[in-house]
C-alpha cells in the first residue's frame, strides 16, 4: 500500500514539474525575455514621440548634418536584415552563432532601421523618390511587425522554437490529467471540457474558415473559464468541508483550481490556432520577400536621386 502511495506522489509530483515547464513554454515565456521587450518598445514609442514633437526642428535636415548621417544608418540597417534570411541558408554561415539569436536581431534592426529613415526625414513628406521608398518601407515595417504575430502563435515565447502539434496534444494531456484529478469530485463539469477539447482540434480548409474557427473558439474557451468558476467553486467547496478543511486550504485550492483550468484552456487554444496560423504565416512569407526587395530598389533609386540631382 505505502508503495502504490509513493508511486502516486512520485506520479503527481512529475505531472506538476511538467506542468511547470509547460507554463513558462506556452502561457509566458522566458520572464527577463518579455521584460527586455517591453522595456524595448517602450523606448521606440517614448522616441517616436520625441522625434514627432519636434519635427519641425530646422537644425536637423536630411540633406546634412545628423539627419544625413541617420539616413545612412537606417539604410545599412535595413540593409543588414538580409543577414538573418542568409544565416539560416547559407552554409558558410551556419555556424555563426545560434538561429534565435540572428532571429532576435533581424527584429531589432527591422524597428531601429525605419526609425532612423523617420528621424532622417523629419517625419515629412518629400520628393516622389523619397515618398516611394518611405511608402515601401512602411509596408516592410508593417508587414514584419504582422509576421511576428503569426510568428509568435506557432512557436514558443518571443524567440523559442517552433510548436508542433505531437507536443502540444502532450501538453494538453499533461493538463489534463492534472485537471481530471482536481475536478474528480465534479465528473459533470470534466464531459463539458472534453467538448471543449474535442473543439479545439477540429480542422477548417479554408483561411476564412479556419480564422472563424479561431475566433469561436476563444469565444468558447473564454465563456466556458467563466462560467464554470461558480459552479466548481462551489462543488469544492462542499468537497473540501465534507474532509473539514479551513478557510485558508480552500481559497489556497481555489485559486490552484482556477491556474489549472486557466492553463489548461490556453493550452487548448494554442493547439486550435497552430494549423490556421501556420498557414497564414507560409503565406506571408511569400508576399514579405517581394516587399523588401521593392524597399532596396526604392532606397537605391532614392539614394541615387538625392546625389545626382
Amino acid at each position: 500500500m505505502n508503495d502504490a502511495t509513493l508511486t502516486l506522489e512520485q506520479y503527481k509530483g512529475a505531472l506538476q514539474t511538467k506542468r511547470s515547464s509547460i507554463r513558462r513554454k506556452v502561457l509566458k515565456g522566458p520572464f527577463l525575455e518579455r521584460i527586455g521587450a517591453w522595456l524595448f518598445f517602450g523606448g521606440v514609442l517614448l522616441t517616436l514621440y520625441r522625434g514627432w514633437v519636434d519635427r519641425d526642428d530646422l537644425s536637423r535636415t536630411a540633406e546634412s548634418g545628423l539627419g544625413y548621417a541617420l539616413g545612412i544608418i537606417g539604410g545599412v540597417l535595413m540593409l543588414m536584415l538580409l543577414l538573418y534570411p542568409l544565416r539560416k541558408r547559407a552554409r558558410f554561415m551556419q555556424r555563426l552563432g545560434p538561429v534565435k539569436w540572428w532571429f532576435r536581431s533581424h527584429m531589432i534592426l527591422g524597428i531601429v532601421g525605419p526609425m532612423c529613415i523617420l528621424f532622417h526625414c523629419s517625419f515629412h513628406l518629400g520628393a516622389l523618390n523619397s515618398n516611394v521608398s518611405l511608402l515601401c518601407m512602411t509596408l516592410v515595417t508593417t508587414s514584419g511587425l504582422i509576421g511576428r504575430y503569426f510568428y509568435s502563435k506557432i512557436h514558443y515565447g518571443l524567440y523559442g522554437r517552433k510548436a508542433t502539434l505531437q507536443e502540444l496534444l502532450q501538453d494538453t494531456s499533461i493538463f489534463k490529467s492534472i485537471l481530471d484529478t482536481a475536478l474528480s469530485f465534479a465528473p459533470h463539469h470534466r464531459e463539458t471540457l472534453q467538448v471543449v477539447e474535442r473543439d479545439a482540434l477540429s480542422r477548417q480548409r479554408s483561411i476564412l474558415s479556419g480564422m472563424m474557427n479561431v475566433i469561436f473558439f476563444n469565444v468558447q474557451s473564454y465563456w466556458i473559464s467563466l462560467s464554470l468558476r461558480r459552479p466548481l467553486k462551489k462543488a469544492l467547496l462542499n468537497e473540501m468541508q465534507k474532509h473539514g478543511a479551513n478557510r485558508h486550504e480552500i481559497h489556497k485550492q481555489l485559486r490552484e483550481q482556477r491556474q489549472q483550468l486557466g492553463e489548461y484552456l490556453a493550452t487548448l487554444r494554442k493547439l486550435n490556432q497552430l494549423s490556421f496560423y501556420e498557414r497564414l504565416f507560409s503565406l506571408w512569407h511569400v508576399l514579405h520577400f517581394p516587399l523588401f526587395l521593392m524597399l532596396v530598389v526604392s532606397g537605391i533609386v532614392h539614394v541615387i536621386a538625392v546625389h545626382l540631382y
